[in-house]
């Protein structure tokens, strides 16, 4: 199957065909549709579907088409870029059809419920997450975030050591490898000319899970008594150390100040969960022995995340005292 249409602008409806897929699976037919937000870069967007069958509950479609031209909001379309977007979402699809079915009262996310590849775009159709998770964060604090990084602890605990096929072989959104240009585009400095070595030292980690590999603020649904989280958009997910996540979903989270004053707990808290996570099927050495080299990482993951900002949005509010003193500490390492 194959559609000639492209996401131009904004619009709140579904394609024909899709639209055709989506009731013959669901058994019902769609009376409403509703506009989330685009995709990224203007490669599909995200609906919100309403059934004539009242005993059947909203769903969240993502269609993505890629379109005729890119035009990335900082001016980054490449075919380099392109291609990594294309393989976001096959690894996404990957993800819901082989790896999403989780205890939802450990790590929530969207059950899919149906995923379909056609030769030039991809259908997502997810539960809506709504109803229990209706809530976004947006003036976030030290204790107001410490529900993601609970969801982070538990899902790193949960995959530890999945191989992750099909994944991104190095899950991060920003991963070294597939940022040539924005490394390219930094000005000469100690964090460009160790770039190398700081990836190295990330991907030498002895013990990888499962990360997220966009866990920003964003991505983050709550529920109604604000105790508890779910997460979206798993297009970068693959193995890696658990530090990545932390140390973006902190910055996302956190002003500079903020960073200085709460930072050491909340890796402190992080830890506290992901051990506890992983008391019932880990020795208490070996998971003591994971947190002292994930914690040895811990710099390295921010000047990492330095290294992408410089190149690709040097003006970006994240390069903060905090993020140059971390990077500091891990270039230090390295002499």
């Amino acid at each position: 199957m194959r559609f000639s249409c492209v996401v131009t602008e904004l619009s709140s409806e579904l394609h024909a065909d899709w639209r055709q897929l989506i009731e013959s699976h669901v058994g019902s037919a769609i009376t409403r549709t509703e506009l989330i937000q685009s995709v990224w870069s203007g490669y599909g967007q995200l609906l919100r579907v309403f059934f004539a069958d009242e005993g059947q509950p909203s769903l969240v479609v993502k269609a993505v088409v890629p379109p005729d031209e890119q035009h990335h909001p900082r001016g980054w379309q490449s075919d380099i870029a392109h291609q990594r977007k294309l393989k976001s979402y096959r690894v996404e699809a990957c993800w819901y059809e082989r790896y999403a079915s989780v205890t939802r009262e450990l790590v929530a996310m969207p059950q899919a419920i149906l995923v379909h590849q056609a030769a030039n775009g991809l259908l997502l159709v997810l539960e809506d997450l709504d109803t229990d998770y209706p809530r976004r964060l947006t003036n976030v604090n030290a204790q107001s975030c410490q529900a993601g990084l609970e969801w982070l602890a538990r899902f790193h605990a949960m995959k530890l050591d999945t191989t992750g096929e099909g994944l991104w072989e190095t899950g991060c959104y920003w991963h070294f490898q597939t940022r040539p240009d924005e490394w390219a585009a930094m000005l000469d400095s100690p964090l460009k000319t160790h770039a190398h070595a700081i990836d190295a030292a990330l991907l030498d980690c002895e013990v990888m899970t499962l990360v997220h590999g966009d866990a920003k603020v964003a991505n983050f649904c709550l529920s109604v008594d604000r105790r508890s989280v779910a997460a979206v958009d798993f297009q970068y997910v693959g193995r890696g150390c658990g530090m990545r996540d932390l140390v973006y979903y902190l910055g996302s989270c956190l002003s500079d100040q903020m960073l200085y004053e709460h930072a050491d707990s909340l890796l402190d808290h992080y830890f506290k969960t992901f051990s506890a996570a992983l008391q019932s099927s880990c020795e208490q050495q070996r998971i003591r022995q994971i947190e002292q080299r994930w914690r040895e990482l811990y710099s390295f993951a921010w000047a990492d995340f330095q290294r992408f900002l410089l190149g690709w949005a040097p003006d970006h509010a994240k390069l903060n005292d905090y993020s140059n003193e971390q990077t500091l500490c891990a270039l230090e390492q390295l002499v």
